[in-house]
């Protein structure tokens, strides 16, 4: 079948009743959520993922989806309604957003938002459904060398681009390397680091800590920084949307941000901060008017916007063609691959084509969702944000605690759930990224029993990693993601 038929498939059992209401509430709790102040994709996602373990693989990652495009969308009304960032891709739209929103002008800036959401995340995901067969027929071709290379590729990214700084991000991927190797070696059956803990034995389980991270840091975090503050939304009075002069200063924004969103996306750890902020560069030197951008240009807000969501989907791409999370909001979805016991990569293209296929299909549906519950209810969204801190802060603890216990009605998790949370808490006061932590124990493991089963097919030849010419060509991307800022800099 090609991918016209496997997609038409997809579409076929995304589009029935009981899908539709998965995919409609997935979309309205990830932006009801992600509207919510300091709250991005990734802790949204955290948070809701306990929903889903009682429903079959399909549902799940349809309302997953939903989850995860509303979430997306949700991060730009805090934006631009409370200046409040819920992850750091919104900043580059809270720049102009919130500037036009103390204009009165809060409802083009929301409509530009929502559409510009819209026209990237569709053509992104059409971009997802024709370039992710392909790199994973690709990938069929990978051995052992070549994974664990790849691996390390991604460990390099994540340590060297995210953060303050190298030493900051190599910290973190440790801690997540060490914790995975808590439990049973795969190889040999031999329990390592259990301490005696019969519960150990299983390893640390990864909800426990994206959730610990994520949902408990953060929040741990919020109430130590802004408890006491009280934020104060800019009402939206009437959604008149947007002037002809708005659509003639937002489409090509649109487009343009959808250009640089999505390949950005695709490559490991591209994430969605360097193309929102690249988007929004590009905007200004582009402009007619560049002296309004921070002070309310719509531009400011069509591009980045649409640079965002492009590259939520191409994010998507490396996750189901290689299993390789290149964000914080892939970790989790990765872990809610693991959690079901599929395991992202090529062989899921064959393996499980009804669950790929209608997921990408579940995308399309989404976006189309999105823009129709978004436009007219950002009245109601306004409300959800102004919900009290104290509430919300406890209602974050509370559903991070039942969806921790809820994994194996343990006190253990629930233990470890908030002692990851206070590491989580003094990551973010030392500005240490949580990526590479959740990064090092989902790949951890993989990359050991790729490199071990390596280096056994070799008889014990390491040079097995330097002689085959992908491997060596990703060892060597690696290098370079290592030393390279390192080189630029003494140059300067």
């Amino acid at each position: 079948m090609n991918t016209l038929e496997l997609l038409g498939a997809g579409f076929a059992n995304a589009l029935t009743w009981t899908h539709l209401a998965w995919a409609f509430a997935g979309v309205t709790l990830g932006t009801a959520v992600g509207v919510l102040p300091g709250i991005g994709p990734a802790l949204t996602v955290a948070l809701l993922l306990p929903i889903t373990f009682t429903l079959d693989p399909i549902s799940a990652f349809i309302m997953f989806g939903g989850i995860y495009y509303g979430a997306m969308y949700g991060g730009s009304t805090t934006s631009i309604l409370l200046n409040t960032p819920g992850e750091t891709a919104s900043i580059a739209t809270a720049i102009d957003g919130y500037a036009m929103a103390r204009q009165g002008r809060g409802a083009a800036a929301l409509t530009t938002a929502a559409i510009g959401s819209f026209v990237a995340g569709t053509l992104a995901t059409i971009a997802l459904t024709f370039f992710s067969p392909l790199l994973a027929s690709v990938a069929l071709r990978f051995g052992p060398a070549e994974y664990f290379a790849l691996s390390i590729v991604a460990f390099a990214a994540v340590a060297t681009l995210l953060g303050g700084s190298l030493l900051h991000g190599l910290f973190s991927l440790f801690l997540g390397l060490t914790l995975g190797l808590i439990g049973i070696d795969q190889l040999t059956g031999d329990a390592r680091f259990s301490f005696g803990i019969p519960q150990l034995l299983d390893g640390i389980d990864v909800l426990i800590l994206v959730i610990g991270l994520f949902a408990v840091g953060e929040t741990l975090h919020q109430a130590w920084r802004y408890g006491r503050q009280e934020f104060a939304a800019v009402p939206v009075r009437g959604f008149v949307g947007m002037s002809r002069e708005d659509w003639k200063r937002s489409w090509k924004p649109w487009l343009r941000g959808t250009a640089i969103g999505f390949p950005l996306g695709v490559l490991p750890v591209g994430g969605s901060v360097i193309p929102t902020f690249l988007s929004y560069t590009t905007e200004k030197r582009l402009s007619e008017r560049p002296e309004q951008f921070g002070h309310g240009a719509i531009e400011g807000v069509a591009g980045p916007e649409a640079a965002n969501n492009a590259a939520a989907a191409g994010v998507l791409v490396p996750l189901l063609t290689l299993g390789l999370p290149s964000s914080a909001t892939a970790a989790v979805l990765l872990a809610a691959f693991q959690q079901y016991g599929l395991q992202p990569g090529p062989l899921l293209f064959s393996s499980r084509p009804d669950l790929v296929w209608t997921l990408v299909a579940s995308l399309y549906i989404g976006n189309v969702m999105l823009l129709v519950l978004n436009l007219p209810l950002v009245g109601i969204w306004t409300r959800v944000m102004l919900v009290p801190r104290p509430l919300l802060f406890g209602g974050i603890l509370v559903l991070a605690s039942l969806g921790a216990y809820s994994l194996n009605r343990s006190m253990l998790d629930l233990t470890l759930l908030y002692v990851v949370g206070a590491v989580g808490w003094l990551m973010r006061v030392y500005d240490i990224p949580l990526v590479p932590a959740v990064l090092g124990l989902v790949l951890g493991p993989l990359a050991e029993l790729q490199f071990r089963r390596a280096v056994a097919i070799s008889e014990g030849d390491l040079s097995v990693f330097v002689t085959r010419p992908i491997s060596l060509a990703f060892l060597l991307v690696a290098v370079a993601t290592l030393v390279g800022p390192w080189l630029v800099k003494r140059v300067r």
